[in-house]
């Protein structure tokens, strides 16, 4: 089963999204948060599959309590579920370390979708996000991915499919410390700061088929 915490200041949101959750065959609902810094406690003591994180919520926002989930626990998987698409809400959000990114306005089999694509490794964003970290991360017409070697391309190619540091070690038969190596080089000359965006980077410049 797949184990998803909640966390939004709305009563109503919760009771809707917890509603449709638990009738899927394979999620269960194990806790509910009604602010960042509950979330923050809640995530920590329950380590659930997927946190659904709203962005605007009392004592703690949702890049704050993302940031401060993912400072004590590096492995949470965050997915934003929420209203708002400005960029003071989407670039905290990623930065502080959410891995998918949808708005609440999404069929509800959407975000049940997401949520599985999410724990499988792969990032779920909203068309105009993804436009948005293009846009920032092209830094006008420059094609940063043009810097990469073969190897690193191929590595970036696995990144983006979902694949872990082991991951890519086993496929290319290559040690794990030499995949971090390369895996930093990637971040670097792409200039992002994270595989989440790394990923994005190559399904929208076509570097994935």
């Amino acid at each position: 089963m797949i184990r998803v915490m909640l966390a939004d200041d709305h009563e109503m949101v919760r009771i809707g999204v917890s509603a449709f959750l638990q009738l899927q065959p394979d999620m269960e609902v194990v806790g509910e948060a009604a602010n960042g810094r509950e979330a923050v406690e809640l995530a920590l003591r329950l380590r659930p599959d997927i946190i659904l994180m709203d962005m605007v919520m009392p004592e703690m926002n949702g890049a704050e309590a993302t940031a401060a989930i993912i400072r004590d626990w590096p492995e949470a998987r965050i997915m934003v579920v929420t209203s708002f698409l400005d960029d003071d809400k989407v670039y905290p959000a990623l930065e502080a370390g959410a891995v998918s990114y949808i708005l609440k306005t999404s069929k509800a089999q959407r975000i049940a979708d997401a949520i599985r694509e999410t724990l499988g490794g792969r990032t779920v964003l909203e068309p105009e996000v993804t436009t948005k970290m293009m846009q920032r991360m092209r830094g006008g017409e420059r094609a940063l991915h043009d810097d990469l070697t073969v190897r690193e391309r191929e590595i970036l190619l696995l990144i983006a499919k979902g694949k872990t540091n082991q991951d890519i070690a086993d496929d290319l038969f290559i040690a794990l410390k030499t995949v971090k190596t390369h895996v930093s080089n990637i971040l670097s000359k792409l200039d992002v700061d994270d595989r989440t965006q790394a990923a994005v980077y190559a399904y929208q410049n076509g570097l994935v088929e």
